[in-house]
């Protein structure tokens, strides 16, 4: 029968040919391919997951401060920031809004619930801004609320509103 014998032509693991050398086009589709095989990935260093935010020690203090207290340590509009946030503390933040904000959930009634029961310390500020194309749904009627209703606390450039102190 016709073909190759496993390992007499092509490429094998990593990408290296026969004699060992690397190919020219910097390895399999897919695969590894040694140094600066991050082609085309962007710069800006160690910046947030998938966009989300830089947590900082400063906030990650605040979230943590009671974190056993809350369901939440905080809600932040779209996952994305959500998860950066709670990568950074190891504690739970709600994602409002799903991946990128625009699903309706949880509804403002539900959240409003949650914050009267205590159960969310804070909002972060300036997440998705309620999510692609200026969705005026759930995030953004959520946000509005929380911006008219409760104080606002700086911590290095993030925006943070406690949820346990009306502003009224």
């Amino acid at each position: 029968g016709g073909g190759t014998a496993p390992g007499a032509g092509g490429t094998g693991q990593n990408g290296q040919t026969p004699n060992g050398q690397n190919r020219q086009n910097g390895g399999p589709a897919g695969g590894p391919s040694g140094e600066g095989g991050r082609v085309g990935a962007g710069g800006g260093g160690m910046g947030g997951l998938l966009n989300g935010a830089e947590v900082g020690d400063e906030a990650k203090k605040l979230l943590e401060t009671d974190a056993d207290a809350y369901t939440w340590v905080a809600a932040s509009v779209g996952s994305q920031n959500a998860a950066s946030y709670q990568l950074g503390t190891g504690d739970p933040v709600m994602a409002i809004g799903g991946f990128n904000g625009t699903d309706p959930s949880p509804t403002p009634a539900q959240f409003k619930k949650y914050v009267a029961d205590g159960r969310i310390h804070y909002f972060i500020g300036g997440g998705a801004g309620g999510g692609m194309g200026g969705d005026s749904g759930t995030a953004s009627r959520i946000t509005s609320w929380v911006e008219a209703n409760f104080k606002e606390v700086t911590v290095g450039s993030a925006t943070f509103y406690d949820l346990t102190s009306p502003t009224a």
